[in-house]
């Protein structure tokens, strides 16, 4: 949908001098010698005179961020033996960033047979480490060899239990359980002479309940990344320029056929990709349900919108508009300030945070976004989940245009860039929409 943006101006990110309030690291300390999986505790109450949304930490240069919402961290954190720096960072609610820098000294492993990421030659696409989930979760890992044996077959365990779940060959792509609370998930492989990789990630399992509740008899649209009517446009209502491309692909992907969207922009410009998936229009009740794969490009993105829009009996399109608002760090939803007639189109920002940069990288992504409508056009926005993790939002907004569409229910999946230019490669899989 076209409509005007406010944007700030870009944000510059830079190390905070420690007058500012970076996260203090509790564990390790600054120059330990330590084994891997060491724990780290941290917290941070401010950034640069904003308070503290989110923590995350990383390792070296890796672009790969574990994002935490909060304002503390306390966690199981594996790396390969040597020396390593440990970024400890924090987000202001309003953008700022901050980072505490610990120098530390691997100097072994305290599990058995544990390798990192690139030295056991498995690569684990779902779940991301120190990814919260709810219960079952999607397992997904690939190996082609182990300590340069070709690999035979694949499992996964979990925390100190000794049974594995093995599967023959090369690929993990399975449904698994856990009790809430903490877990480390162990991916394993072994050679086709007898070795032995593991990959460790730390996880968190909510409440199995923490979903959109979806009555039985609700008609499912899905996979609708798929459909070969997509089309995409620069969306005239940001700031800047913007172009785009997309291709059906089967990497990375979870059902073997995602959507690649590559993004070039200027000045803060957005790229809309939209396709058509019905012409119902009396359902007033909606789950939007996609998982989405972020690259290390996805520093680029601004803001991540995911729109659907239906036309009603009455001839107007009801609008539920919502997007991960990197601009502010917050979830945002459309209303009308207007009248369906003479409409006046403004985003939202709710109570709860996001931003879409400090979601982890090379990692598939969970969201789920819960809506209705009345007949008038009145649209209540109930609560969104990310990987798992519900925030609700209980607003409720007149979002009704008289815009003449024909009946059509459409999806949007824009992607808005940050700065003077850039560009970005997303993947969308497992789209679909509930309606009842």
């Amino acid at each position: 949908m076209n409509r005007y943006r406010t944007l700030l101006l870009p944000v510059i990110f830079a190390l905070v001098l420690p007058a500012f309030a970076n996260p203090t690291v509790g564990s390790p300390a600054n120059g330990a010698s330590l084994t891997s999986p060491f724990t780290l505790s941290a917290d941070a109450s401010s950034c640069s005179d904003q308070p503290v949304s989110t923590m995350g930490y990383s390792l070296d240069s890796s672009s790969d961020t574990t994002v935490v919402d909060g304002t503390s961290i306390d966690t199981s954190v594996s790396a390969s033996t040597g020396k390593h720096t440990l970024h400890v960072k924090a987000w202001g609610d309003k953008g700022a960033s901050c980072v505490t820098d610990v120098a530390i000294d691997v100097t072994g492993s305290s599990a058995v047979a544990d390798e990192s990421t690139t030295s056991s030659g498995i690569s684990v696409s779902s779940p991301a480490n120190g990814a919260t989930v709810s219960s079952p979760f999607n397992v997904t890992a690939t190996a082609s060899t182990c300590s340069g044996q070709a690999v035979s077959s694949m499992a996964y365990s979990f925390d100190s239990d000794a049974d594995a779940d093995t599967i023959s060959g090369t690929s993990l792509d399975t449904s698994a359980s856990a009790s809430s609370g903490a877990h480390t998930l162990h991916v394993k492989s072994w050679g086709d002479q007898g070795a032995s990789c593991v990959v460790n990630l730390s996880i968190t399992v909510g409440s199995s309940s923490s979903a959109p509740s979806i009555p039985s008899d609700a008609v499912s649209v899905s996979s609708i990344q798929t459909l070969s009517s997509w089309v995409e446009v620069d969306d005239s209502g940001t700031d800047g320029t913007a172009s785009g491309s997309m291709a059906l692909v089967g990497t990375p992907t979870l059902s073997g056929d995602s959507r690649k969207f590559a993004t070039k922009y200027t000045d803060q410009g957005g790229e809309r990709y939209y396709v058509s998936f019905g012409d119902n229009t009396s359902s007033e009740n909606f789950v939007y349900d996609a998982w989405v794969y972020l690259t290390s490009s996805a520093t680029d993105v601004e803001n991540l919108e995911m729109d659907v829009n239906q036309t009603m009996p009455n001839g107007q399109t009801v609008i539920f508009g919502f997007q991960c608002d990197g601009n502010y760090s917050t979830w945002d939803y459309t209303k009308n300030a207007g009248t369906p007639a003479a409409y006046s189109d403004k985003w939202v920002h709710s109570s709860q945070t996001c931003n879409v940069r400090n979601w982890s990288k090379n990692a598939w992504h969970h969201i789920e976004i819960s809506y209705s409508r009345n007949s008038s056009g009145d649209v209540t926005y109930h609560a969104v989940w990310l990987d798992g993790v519900e925030k609700p939002i209980n607003a409720t907004v007149l979002s009704a245009f008289a815009l003449g569409w024909a009946p059509s229910e459409v999806t949007n999946f824009e992607v808005d860039g940050v700065g003077s230019s850039g560009s970005s490669t997303l993947y969308l899989d497992e789209l679909r929409v509930y309606r009842w």
